[in-house]
């Protein structure tokens, strides 16, 4: 058997390894989604951060209103009133508070950073304005759209019995076109790709979109504290929950749609300033992520190659000509359970959805490409700009704010 044999088999036992824990984390998702919930009711408060008009801007906000719970305190929050969203935010208050099962609900100014990233002030506001019996933080962003039962479901395992096994509890967006040109199928098929990984893993990350964490928690593992001079919310609390041996528990029900159209800028700017947060906060899962791009890149090109010059030879080999056929199937398999799960849980985005899975399994050699090009871009650079704002990420605690 020759080395390059040798090297399919190799590459071909890792896709199969990868497709196994595909297999899994999809019947994670599926169970847990399936599987009734009792009745806990925690106290909660749900924070969203707020900060422009976001598309489907309207349609989100109303489903922070729609929260079947209680009770709940639903606080708003936004840098300065001069924002466009605060009017807007204003009115929407106005005729939605009566019809809520929120038993409180605020719209807070925080005013202008000076240590922190913007978004993490305006968190850290709004959380010192928590009535002091509140159990549960729920964090969502201004451009997710949560189902009626997210925060039933968020609250679940962070229950009393509960707090000492899992730290905090996360979703995660799947971003869903409401213009299928390319760039946004590409935006959805490459965070398709991420969404993916997550399931009942060590591995998971927390998105700052969809994630909650017990008050008791939150002040144990000094997240008031590391907060005040951080710039990722979910990176640095993901790092706290690990550092503490606790859980993060991935929640399926929570994944939660994030209605965008991008255009090629738009995709390059948000890629990069993702994967230079993540390789300035969780360097090793940044490489796992460089690793993982290169895998499906090169997997299957080199399989390809292989295969041509195996076809061509006085002996071909029958290992090599399979080698790129099997890559291939894999690869679509990921995509079609990707999409079938996402099917499920966005049960009432499906028919919008569709364009971006017929996109994904025709286009996911493609979607590899453009991941492992962001990827290497973020190796190197510290500033990103997020809502108008320019950042320096020194280090995870030493963030400058260049512009405001």
């Amino acid at each position: 058997m020759s080395g390059l044999e040798i090297l399919a088999l190799i590459v071909l036992a890792a896709q199969m390894i990868f497709t196994i824990q595909v297999i899994n984390n999809v019947h994670y998702a599926i169970k847990k989604y399936k599987k009734p919930r009792e009745t806990v009711r925690p106290k909660a408060a749900l924070i969203v951060p707020c900060k422009g008009l976001d598309d489907a801007f309207e349609k989100n906000i109303l489903s922070f209103f729609e929260q079947d719970y209680k009770p709940y305190t639903l606080l708003f929050v936004v840098q300065e009133q001069e924002d466009p969203i605060y009017p807007v935010l204003t009115r929407l208050i106005e005729q939605n508070r009566s019809n809520t099962c929120a038993q409180n609900v605020r719209l807070l100014i925080a005013g202008r950073t000076e240590k922190c990233s913007q978004k993490l002030h305006n968190l850290l506001y709004a959380y010192q304005q928590i009535d002091p019996d509140t159990e549960i933080l729920a964090f969502a962003d201004s451009d997710a759209c949560l189902s009626p039962r997210w925060l039933a479901y968020m609250a679940y395992p962070l229950r009393e019995s509960h707090k000492n096994e899992n730290g905090a509890a996360t979703g995660y967006r799947w971003f869903v076109p409401i213009t299928p040109n390319f760039a946004t199928l590409t935006l959805s098929g490459v965070n398709a790709k991420i969404a993916q990984l997550l399931g009942n893993t060590h591995f998971n990350l927390a998105w700052g979109g969809s994630m909650a964490i017990r008050v008791d928690n939150f002040r144990r593992l000094k997240l008031d504290q590391i907060w005040t001079t951080a710039l990722s919310d979910d990176l640095s609390l993901s790092a706290a929950v690990s550092q503490a041996h606790l859980k993060l528990k991935f929640i399926p029900a929570c994944m939660v749609a994030s209605y965008e159209a991008v255009t090629w800028k738009e995709l390059w700017e948000f890629g990069r300033r993702q994967f230079i947060i993540t390789r300035i906060y969780r360097p090793g899962m940044w490489l796992f992520g460089l690793f993982s791009a290169l895998f499906s890149v090169f997997g299957l090109w080199g399989g390809i190659a292989a295969a041509c010059c195996s076809f061509v030879s006085p002996h071909p080999s029958w290992i090599l000509i399979a080698w790129p056929f099997l890559f291939v199937a894999a690869q679509w398999l990921h995509a079609f359970l990707r999409q079938w799960t996402i099917g499920l849980l966005l049960a009432k985005d499906k028919a919008q959805i569709k364009p971006a899975a017929r996109a994904d399994l025709l286009l996911f050699w493609f979607f590899s490409i453009i991941l492992l090009i962001i990827l290497i871009s973020s190796a190197v650079g510290k500033t990103i700009c997020w809502r108008g704002m320019r950042y320096r990420l020194n280090s995870p605690t030493d963030i400058e704010i260049i512009k405001q």
